[in-house]
């Protein structure tokens, strides 16, 4: 560790009971990734030399998400949770000499900015010995509650079950979210923290009246209650889900990208869309999706870790799975999935068709209701389907089979045999016409 550097210790270990869940708090996911992945990527937006996560005991999970999202990151196990400062105090391994600003993030915070982060370095980067990001809530139930001196300067931080009447009135509320001038004074003041309050738990917030006391410099950075909000429930945690797809449009839309109804279209924390992209109602796009310049998004349509290429058009109601890779000018269309294939340039998939395990040559076309079976019930094989190659509807290309370039496949055809380029391949039986038939048939019928 550099000694100036800024190191961030995130708080990771409640259980969320208030979930009503088996699964920890900070894994619920927000826009298609767990809480904790947002203040990960918050602190690596804001240029945090140094990362540490707090987990509980069982928590591999959550050490997972922390390792994978940040290789450098360390893991601390917090034994039993005894509130803040005890939390805080399990990644000692991490702060104890660390000569740099140290700074207590949270978990369940997934709307946090960089930006913030970023403010909250540099108040302690100018002199300021402790900072802590407050907001002005409505309803301040709940919350601690900021004490100040006759100058508007901080000099203690309030729970609210040892708050007084008149200190429950005060509207302006601690986020959690503080910094400390180096490790050093956190190291200091957490050695002088007890546990004399209602809860009987070691309150991190104590440390604010403890280093007025020393005399040193406490500081008030305030936030947007909107991002610094914990979530304690799934009705919050819907709410914040609300507040990341809002920020997620509005950041496209100011990229170049045309959302018709945003309120309908659904983003992903990792969503890249081009600038002149169409998309119309409904949408949903997972993790791990791209989409190019000048694409077109009918309305109805659901992606996951799917590429789409520049002027492609996609929809209404279609599905891409993972691994589809729209080149550029395709088409896509209305009840079509694509799965871990390729669709070169120019080729068509217009309507009614399964295409998985497969590659699409340049300027192909693909009939209405083609299947290419992809699974013999144990293992996935592979269809190629040449450049140019005319695919009739409702045939059924069983892999492993190659369909030559500029090869045609007759409708209704089952192909389970590689197709030479150029060639026509026919599987239908004749067509075998019975003259007067019906007419016979309905005088059959009215006799009964």
């Amino acid at each position: 560790m550099t000694q100036n550097s800024v190191l961030a210790i995130i708080l990771a270990a409640g259980k969320g009971t208030r979930m009503k869940s088996d699964i920890p708090k900070v894994m619920h996911s927000i826009a298609g990734a767990p809480m904790l992945v947002h203040v990960l990527n918050a602190t690596k937006g804001a240029a945090v030399g140094e990362i540490c996560v707090v987990v509980g005991p069982g928590m591999d999970e959550v050490a997972g998400v922390a390792k994978g999202a940040n290789p450098q990151s360390q893991v601390f196990t917090q034994g039993e949770q005894r509130g803040t400062a005890d939390a805080v105090k399990a990644a000692q391994g991490a702060f104890v000499g660390f000569g740099g600003p140290v700074i207590i993030l949270y978990g369940d915070t997934p709307l946090l900015r960089a930006e913030t982060i970023g403010q909250l370095s540099r108040e302690l980067a100018n002199g300021a010995d402790i900072v802590v990001v407050a907001f002005e809530a409505d309803d301040p139930t709940g919350y601690g509650r900021l004490l100040l001196d006759e100058r508007g300067r901080l000099v203690a931080i309030r729970e609210e079950k040892d708050a007084s009447e008149e200190e429950r009135a005060i509207k302006l509320c601690n986020s959690g979210i503080m910094g400390f001038r180096s490790g050093k004074t956190l190291t200091d003041l957490l050695s002088r923290i007890g546990n004399a309050n209602a809860k009987g738990e070691f309150y991190l917030t104590d440390a604010i009246a403890l280093a007025k006391a020393d005399g040193l410099d406490t500081h008030k950075l305030r936030g947007n209650p909107d991002e610094v909000l914990g979530v304690n429930s799934r009705a919050e945690l819907a709410q914040a889900e609300a507040a990341m797809q809002q920020r997620l449009r509005g950041k496209v839309m100011a990229e170049g990208a045309t959302l018709v109804a945003p309120e309908t279209v659904f983003l992903s924390h990792d969503t890249r869309i081009g600038k002149d992209v169409l998309i119309e109602p409904n949408v949903i796009i997972g993790p791990g999706v791209v989409i190019e310049d000048g694409a077109t998004i009918r309305g109805f349509c659901h992606f996951v870790e799917a590429h789409i290429g520049t002027k492609a058009e996609v929809g209404p109601f279609a599905r891409l799975r993972p691994g589809a890779d729209l080149g550029p000018s395709t088409k896509v269309g209305n009840f079509v999935e694509i799965k871990n294939s390729e669709i070169a340039e120019g080729a068509k998939v217009p309507h009614l068709t399964y295409v998985g395990d497969s590659s699409v040559g340049v300027r192909a076309n693909i009939g209405a209701g083609t299947i290419t079976c992809n699974y013999d019930g144990v293992a996935k094989h592979r269809t190629e389907i040449g450049a140019g190659a005319f695919i009739g509807s409702n045939s059924s290309l069983v892999a492993p089979v190659k369909i030559g370039e500029g090869a045609y496949v007759g409708s209704g055809s089952v192909i389970s045999k590689d197709v030479a380029p150029d060639a026509l391949a026919l599987t239908r039986t004749p067509q075998e016409e019975r003259p007067g038939w019906a007419a016979r048939f309905r005088k059959r019928r009215d006799r009964k």
